[in-house]
C-alpha cells in the first residue's frame, strides 16, 4: 500500500510536508513487535525518524495507517464513528487512540490534526496543521524531561539535538530558531499547578506557561485544545 492509493481509495490529499516527510525516509519507523527497540531503535535514534524521541507517540508504518482506516470507517467498529467526519491517522499514542489529518475539515489547503479517543466519544483539536503539529510537540518534548525512566541530562539534551537536526528543515525559520535557542539554555526544576491546588514536579529547558506562551505567539490555533463528539451513537 502507498500513500497515493490510500488517498485514491479515501478520496482526500495528504499535505505536501507528509509528502515530503516520506520522499525523506522520515516515516520509515520499521516493524513494531517484542524486538523493535532492541534491534531497529538503535538504527534510528542518531538520526531520528518522525518524532521519534516524542513522548507517547507511535508513528504508523504505512501498511498501518491503511488497516487504521478502514478500522475507523467500519460499520461495526466499536466507536461507531459518524460517517460525516474523516479522520486519517499517521501515529498513535500507547494507549492506541490516534493522531489524526481531520480531511473532512480541511480549510485553505489545511488538514488540522486531532487526537481521537479510542475510549470515549472526543477528538481533541492540536494544531492546524501538521508544520504546527511538529512544533507543538517538539516543544513539549523540550519541556519535559523523562525523569520516570531515568533519562539523564546528557541523554536528554543529547535527544533533542539529534531530533532538531533531521526535524529543522519540516519547520519555519522562526520555529527552528526558538528552538535552537532553547537548546543551548540550562535545564530547570519546575512545577506545574494542577486542579484542587496540587502541585507536579518537572525538569526541562522551559517551564509549561512560556511553552504555553510560545505556542500563542507562534502556532495560534483558536481550536487548540477544544474537543467534539465523533460519534452520535449514545
Amino acid at each position: 500500500m502507498t500513500l497515493s492509493e490510500i488517498e485514491h481509495q479515501y478520496d482526500f490529499s495528504y499535505p505536501a510536508l507528509y509528502r515530503q516527510l516520506e520522499r525523506d525516509g522520515m516515516l520509515d519507523v520499521g516493524a513494531y513487535g517484542p524486538d523493535w527497540y532492541k534491534l531497529v531503535y538503535p538504527t534510528l535514534k542518531d538520526r531520528p525518524t518522525l518524532l521519534l524521541h516524542a513522548d507517547d507517540v507511535e508513528l504508523l508504518a504505512i501498511e498501518a495507517v491503511a488497516d487504521a482506516v478502514a478500522s475507523l470507517l467500519d460499520t461495526d467498529d466499536y466507536r461507531k464513528i459518524d460517517p460525516a467526519f474523516q479522520f486519517i491517522p499517521f501515529a498513535q499514542t500507547g494507549a492506541g487512540d490516534h493522531y489524526c489529518f481531520f480531511a473532512s475539515s480541511q480549510h485553505d489547503g489545511e488538514l488540522p490534526i486531532v487526537l481521537l479517543w479510542h475510549d470515549q466519544n472526543e477528538a481533541q483539536y492540536l494544531a492546524k496543521n501538521l508544520q504546527d503539529f511538529l512544533f507543538h510537540m517538539l516543544l513539549n518534548s523540550m519541556a519535559d524531561q523523562d525523569t520516570y525512566n531515568e533519562v539523564s541530562d546528557e541523554e536528554f539534551r543529547d535527544q533533542l539535538a539529534k531530533t532538531l537536526g533531521t526535524h529543522a528543515r519540516y519547520l519555519t525559520a522562526r520555529q527552528a530558531e526558538v528552538l535552537q535557542a532553547l537548546l543551548a539554555r540550562d535545564i530547570i526544576d519546575y512545577e506545574v499547578t494542577l486542579p484542587r491546588g496540587r502541585k507536579e514536579a518537572h525538569r526541562g529547558l522551559l517551564t509549561d506557561i512560556e511553552l504555553a506562551s510560545l505556542r500563542e505567539e507562534l502556532i495560534p490555533y483558536d481550536k487548540f485544545d477544544s474537543s467534539f463528539a465523533y460519534s452520535t451513537v449514545a
